[in-house]
């Protein structure tokens, strides 16, 4: 799985100090362990690179208007959306949000998932942003996955501020927090119609930058702002959405090693139309990965499969695309790629052990399908 998904010419594996150590063990070599897989396929822990798995709450009555035919602008514009999410994550504790939370995390493991990010982004002030991060990390320490937290803090804009005031807690005081603390990896924006601009971006991303976090965009989901073609030239790691994605757009990804991250649990949740250009990545070069987009409102798909299954129905892309999206580029996207993604010397030994004829398998059957074994940094979990 280091570039493509053919079977490897080793059939086995050694594994030390929670790396994998050698690729083609000799018979007759020693060691303090031993697993024979009986002839299953070995694959890389699953990676779920765009997540908001952390809220509280749920909203299903927004489905029932999306059913009706409410679109997911008018939702938001009259109140509902991201905003609904935030009034349950203010009210809640930390230890609530973690206990809310770790079930959704426990499923996805159990497909799995070994390696997560998780956002912030429904505090939308500085104490609630802060908290969301704590309780991000509290989550790590009660689960075997790996979360890795970014900073989403323009997420939306709150209901009470403008935008600008907004920008300017999060820019001063909530991000310097945030890096100060040392909550987060990474730091990304919702740049669209309805959220931020791509001026804001490239204000945050300054700062952010020069804290030492990460840099990803939510992106091209509803309109096009140019906002991918600066994210990339700015230096993200991912622009993520991408249905309006032009050209231009896509030619500036494959310059700046930026990767596509799809989000088909969102197309099909929404009901969209509009199509990621999924082709001009592909002739581009632009990694593509594929991720499930767990969230309270416009995707709650709590399951990597599933979103790998939308992937290739809705998205035409191949079983190879989509499995390489789920592990090698997905680490990729979040920047994980040193230590994550693939089964490679010198990576974290994140294994999972599957009864099924090739991984190919695992786009091909919706439902039904979980790991015999998980390894995390080599030990079972």
């Amino acid at each position: 799985m280091a570039g493509s998904i053919q079977q490897a010419e080793y059939d086995s594996i050694a594994v030390q100090d929670g790396r994998i150590a050698a690729l083609g063990v000799p018979d007759d070599a020693s060691a303090l362990d031993t697993v024979d897989a009986h002839g299953r396929v070995l694959m890389p822990g699953l990676v779920d690179c765009h997540t908001h798995v952390l809220y509280a709450g749920h909203r299903m009555d927004e489905h029932a208007r999306k059913l009706e035919g409410a679109s997911y602008e008018e939702i938001a514009r009259s109140g509902g959306g991201i905003l609904s999410t935030v009034s349950a994550v203010r009210e809640a504790s930390e230890e609530e949000l973690v206990a809310q939370s770790l079930a959704r995390v426990n499923a996805m493991q159990a497909e799995g998932v070994t390696l997560m990010e998780a956002k912030s982004g429904y505090g939308l002030d500085t104490a609630n942003e802060l908290k969301m991060l704590r309780a991000i990390r509290h989550l790590d320490r009660e689960t075997a996955v790996k979360l890795s937290p970014t900073f989403l803090g323009a997420h939306s804009i709150p209901k009470d501020r403008g935008r600008e005031a907004y920008m300017d807690e999060l820019v001063d005081t909530t991000l310097p927090a945030v890096i100060q603390e040392g909550l987060a990896e990474t730091c990304d924006i919702y740049v669209e119609k309805i959220a931020f601009t791509v001026e804001d971006m490239e204000r945050l991303f300054t700062k952010a930058r020069d804290g030492g976090l990460r840099l990803r965009a939510h992106t091209d989901q509803l309109s096009n702002m140019a906002a991918t073609r600066r994210a990339a030239e700015l230096g993200a790691l991912s622009c993520d959405h991408l249905e309006y994605t032009e050209a231009a757009d896509i030619k500036a990804m494959a310059e700046h090693g930026t990767a596509a991250v799809l989000l088909p649990g969102a197309f099909y949740f929404l009901r969209e139309t509009k199509l990621p250009p999924i082709a001009g990545f592909r002739d581009a070069g632009v990694p593509m990965a594929v991720s499930t987009d767990i969230n309270p409102g416009s995707s709650p798909v709590v399951s990597l499969q599933a979103a790998m299954h939308m992937a290739a129905i809705f998205f035409g892309m191949t079983a190879e695309e989509i499995l390489l999206g789920v592990t090698l580029n997905a680490a990729r996207a979040m920047g994980e790629l040193e230590h994550h993604g693939s089964i490679e010397v010198g990576k974290q030994a994140d294994l999972t052990l599957w009864d099924m004829p090739g991984p190919e398998f695992l786009v091909y059957q919706l439902g039904g399908i979980r790991p015999e074994r998980i390894y995390i940094g080599g030990q079972p979990a």
